[in-house]
């Protein structure tokens, strides 16, 4: 029988101060800078260069101000609407959008420009190749564009020795060199997979190491888990 472990390893809320720039500072100091009277921002670029980590702190520093903020994405049914105390309109992976959608994304482009409110949106191309009608593609590209680019390793292996120190995990460079070696360079990724770990070492009370990574990862392709 195993010891089921408290949930102590949760992940700390997205925001500017823990983003990793890199090669991505410009997007991070025009982010930090951004104002409801500001020309809308697209930010685009494969899965784990941050696009969901700025919008979301960009989330935050606006309602840490004051200002209500909404966000849609690809899976909120359209219409939509805009509080019309809103002060941010977040649009998230624009590349999905259907027909309803990009009507409403561009009602609220109208509605962002008529009243002052600033837009960030994301996708994981440029606009230019976004496959949406002409008038948003349109929108969504003639402010400031930024294609962000994954973190580069050594920025993924200080953010993982930051993160294992923040919970008191031993990440050995064994481990952390198997972790970056078999797996996507993808931060939000492997930060899920360094909470499991953290998990399935209280549960067997075994301290985490290659072999005990292997026999996880074995047990939860067969459905055993923790």
């Amino acid at each position: 029988m195993r010891q089921i472990p408290l949930p102590i390893g949760t992940e700390p809320p997205r925001s500017f101060d823990n983003f990793l720039p890199g090669a991505n500072a410009p997007a991070l100091a025009h982010l930090m800078a951004l104002s409801a009277s500001s020309a809308p921002v697209y930010l685009w670029g494969a899965p784990g260069s941050g696009k969901t980590h700025l919008l979301h702190a960009v989330v935050r520093r606006f309602q840490d101000d004051g200002a209500r903020t909404v966000w849609f994405g690809a899976n909120d049914l359209a219409p939509w609407a805009r509080d019309e105390r809103c002060g941010l309109i977040v649009l998230d992976d624009c590349h999905h959008f259907d027909t309803d959608q990009q009507q409403a994304a561009f009602g609220l482009f109208v509605q962002a420009a008529t009243h002052g409110v600033a837009v960030v949106a994301a996708g994981r191309v440029p606009p230019v190749d976004l496959a949406l009608r002409e008038d948003l593609r349109t929108r969504l590209g003639w402010g400031h564009v930024f294609a962000l680019q994954p973190p580069a390793e050594p920025e993924v292996r200080g953010a993982l020795r930051r993160e294992a120190d923040r919970r008191g995990v031993l990440l050995s460079d064994e481990v952390m060199d198997h972790l970056l070696t078999r797996f996507a360079r993808d931060l939000k990724h492997l930060m899920s997979l360094l909470d499991r770990l953290d998990e399935f070492s209280l549960a067997t009370k075994r301290p985490i190491t290659v072999p005990m990574l292997k026999v996880m990862l074995a047990e939860q392709e067969h459905g055993g888990g923790t």
